[in-house]
């Protein structure tokens, strides 16, 4: 047995295992006689040392802050089939990832026939609005759906301000100048962008098309924007008012550093990876009607 060797009950290097994540920050990750090791001065929870990865087990590596990899070890682990994401810390932005995904094309086809297909299409739609208002919205055009999701939106904001202590005069801020918003709104901003890097980790690992979207439609991201979504009362709007309460404490330092560094925290305490990555699977796997809103 080696000494932090992953999958040992002695391991050190903290994983997900329900979905085979593993996170390392601050070190390099390298082949050595044939086997994948990870050498690290240490970063959170991982003490310094040297750790041997069986990366057949690992789904999918998630390269942190301060760290580097080699091309031995993009070769072993394209060769095995192990994703490898290239994320901001706690997973708070996406960079690069390696392509990979599981060895089966069900749950992207099943993803590219709901959409395909207005109704199921509306159907998924109003699933993933269940999910995040706890109610089955009427069977309505997406439009009069989103009208009702923005009207709940307006309430969220005004209580989770008030939770957090934090002056909230709307939702105001102008896309060409963000700065310029004041300090509530650009912490949303900042929030709603590192929800959005977790959530295409989650499409990234699972194998689906990030392009297409059930709710969002434009962007190149649209599914990623659904999934971050579903997160946005319980995640993006604490951390984001949360973060202006912990900035009043120490104004001289960037306020987006302080949204990243309480993102992560909350991404990590309330497995928001593991859980978007679930969503997802529960829309696309198994026999049931993926566009079921009851989920019968």
């Amino acid at each position: 047995m080696l000494k932090g060797r992953l999958g040992l009950e002695t391991a050190r290097i903290p994983q997900a295992d329900r979905h085979g994540l593993l996170w390392l920050g601050r070190g390099r990750l390298v082949v050595e006689d044939g086997t994948l090791h990870f050498v690290t001065a240490g970063d959170g929870d991982l003490p310094p040392g040297d750790y041997t990865i069986p990366f057949q087990m690992v789904s999918c590596v998630l390269l942190q802050p301060g760290t580097t990899v080699s091309h031995d070890a993009l070769r072993l682990m394209a060769a095995h089939g192990t994703g490898l994401l290239a994320i901001g810390g706690g997973g708070t932005r996406l960079y690069a990832s390696m392509p990979f995904g599981p060895d089966d094309s069900r749950r992207a086809r099943r993803q590219v026939a709901a959409w395909a297909d207005p109704e199921q299409r509306q159907s998924i739609a109003r699933r993933m609005y269940a999910w995040r208002l706890g109610e089955v919205l009427p069977r309505s055009d997406i439009a009069v759906l989103r009208g009702i999701e923005g009207a709940r939106a307006r309430e969220s904001y005004v209580h989770i301000a008030r939770q957090f202590g934090v002056p909230w005069r709307g939702r105001r801020y102008d896309r060409s100048a963000p700065e310029e918003a004041d300090h509530p709104n650009q912490a949303i901003n900042h929030a709603a962008s590192a929800v959005q890097g977790i959530a295409q980790v989650a499409v990234a690992v699972t194998g689906t098309v990030p392009q297409l979207g059930f709710i969002h439609e434009a962007s190149g991201m649209a599914f990623a924007l659904d999934i971050a979504d579903l997160f946005r009362d319980e995640v993006t709007l604490p951390v984001a008012f949360g973060a202006v309460r912990d900035h009043k404490k120490k104004p001289s330092e960037p306020l987006e550093r302080v949204v990243r560094r309480v993102a992560a925290f909350a991404f990590r305490r309330q497995k928001v990876a593991e859980r978007a990555i679930q969503h997802i699977k529960e829309l696309f796997d198994g026999d049931d009607d993926p566009g079921d809103p009851e989920g019968r």
